[in-house]
């Protein structure tokens, strides 16, 4: 298949790069860091821009859009103004859902579990109560419901704590965990986050499943397994990975004073695992990512 990638140069497009081109003709977009984009056919283009997005979709004619491009976290949201934050990840959602309508692509979307309510519970199913508490997170739903309105050919894919080793210039809170302990270095972890982590590199494998399978007009829960805080994590790396489980040190989120303290939006993955699309276990997981820094 042709696959146009948004955000190609980011955490989780540099794995889909590398995952992708492996049986498909990707093209991969860019809009700063070039990163991995360099190894793969790639296109530097601003995600706002309508027009170059419609030379792209009438040039190239792909068959799948996976779209990641976006302001990435609620703290990257909070250093922007809201009109920034909105323009790229609603208005820029909403134009490429059109696009992909007009051309009768696949639309697979990547929101986030920061759409659910933090406070209703465990392994929440894809009924369950949104409240985003963040701006990010409230944009990241209205492109949702931008891509919605628009057509009924997506994936809405809801992506859970994405663990791993950030390639090139980007980094995620494992990897700078990770460098603190292999460094000897205290790392502070929250006790009261409960989250169902995901690595990247199962997340660009099981994306690679789901575009060859026949999925349309559904929005998934997108996560690993197992309900665990990120305390927790630190744990299973500390011992995985054979560091000192005393580096690590326990916080609250009052206590590290985070501005949006979401308690609990760990996932269920039935409907996921329905469509005999399954990740792999938490252990298993940090084994395959550590086994490619060592």
């Amino acid at each position: 298949m042709k696959i146009f990638i948004t955000g190609g140069s980011g955490l989780l497009g540099q794995y889909l790069n590398l995952e992708l081109s492996k049986k498909h003709d990707i093209l991969t977009q860019y809009q700063t860091n070039i990163s991995n984009c360099k190894d793969f056919h790639s296109v530097q283009l601003s995600i706002i821009d309508q027009t170059k997005l419609t030379e792209i979709f009438n040039s190239f004619e792909p068959d799948v859009v996976v779209h990641t491009a976006a302001v990435s976290n609620p703290e990257k949201a909070d250093k922007l103004s809201a009109d920034v934050v909105y323009d790229l990840n609603v208005n820029a959602t909403k134009n490429l859902a059109e696009l992909c309508e007009k051309n009768n692509s696949k639309l697979i979307y990547l929101s986030t579990d920061l759409v659910y309510a933090g406070y209703r519970g465990s392994m929440l199913k894809e009924d369950a109560k949104l409240i985003p508490l963040s701006l990010y997170a409230e944009t990241k739903l209205m492109g949702e419901i931008k891509i919605q309105e628009t057509f009924n050919n997506y994936i809405i894919l809801r992506e859970a704590l994405l663990i791993g080793f950030g390639l090139n210039h980007t980094r995620n809170n494992f990897h700078l965990m990770y460098d603190n302990l292999r460094n000897s270095k205290e790392a502070v972890l929250f006790t009261d986050q409960y989250r169902t982590p995901l690595s990247l590199i199962d997340s660009a494998k099981l994306i690679g499943e789901l575009i060859k399978k026949n999925i349309s007009g559904e929005i998934l829960n997108f996560a690993g397994c197992e309900r665990l805080s990120r305390y927790e994590i630190g744990e299973l790396v500390c011992e995985i990975g054979n560091f000192d489980k005393n580096l690590l040190i326990k916080k609250t989120m009052g206590e590290a004073g985070l501005t949006y303290k979401v308690a609990d939006v760990s996932l269920n993955t039935e409907k996921l695992n329905s469509y005999g699309v399954h990740p792999k276990n938490i252990r298993d997981s940090i084994r395959e990512i550590l086994s490619k820094r060592f």
